[in-house]
């Protein structure tokens, strides 16, 4: 059985599309929904899907090995980063070797490291004029958007698209491939 953590800091839009793409899988469960914002809209679609969620502060997550002994007795085995914005703090990735798994709203390794998430890629893809941008899969290691790349889809942009035209493209390609993507690594 794999038990998945989400780990998520805003809407949570991919971790509902991912526990709905597993609901019938009795191999697979997501058993714990995590965040940094207590306010982020994730924990809302926790309690409707019913699945565990925990809320936890920056020093408790990057100073402590609090979160992960926690996700050791709940028997977690695999993270999925789905809008999660922290850095991955050593201790974790140490216990969680190739079992982290990011997705990003770029073609890595353009658009990647710090403070590239969400609008502000949209944003530079658009302002830099580039003709596709994609979302890419990626296993999670000490450095920002830099780990092995297991998974890329791409889109065209065109010279009319704005930054929210560029969004909604970037997130249909999330919502089809993030759990796909998931669920191969799982059956390897």
């Amino acid at each position: 059985m794999t038990r998945i953590a989400i780990f998520a800091s805003g809407s949570g839009s991919n971790a509902e599309n991912i526990v709905n793409y597993f609901k019938e899988n009795d191999n697979v469960t997501i058993s714990l929904i995590l965040t940094n914002k207590a306010n982020a809209y994730v924990l809302e679609r926790a309690k409707k899907l019913n699945i565990e969620a925990l809320v936890f502060n920056k020093t408790q997550f990057l100073e402590t090995d609090e979160i992960t002994r926690f996700l050791a007795k709940k028997n977690i085995n695999m993270i999925v980063l789905a809008g999660f914005l922290l850095k991955m703090p050593e201790n974790l990735i140490k216990s969680f070797p190739d079992k982290i798994i990011n997705i990003h709203p770029a073609l890595l390794p353009k658009y990647g490291g710090k403070g590239m998430y969400g609008d502000n890629v949209h944003k530079a893809v658009v302002e830099n004029k580039e003709t596709e941008s994609g979302i890419t899969i990626h296993y999670v290691n000490e450095n920002y958007d830099e780990g092995k790349i297991i998974f890329q889809a791409k889109c065209e942009v065109s010279s009319t698209d704005s930054y929210e035209d560029v969004a909604a493209k970037i997130h249909e390609l999330e919502y089809e491939h993030f759990p796909k993507a998931i669920d191969s690594l799982i059956r390897k």
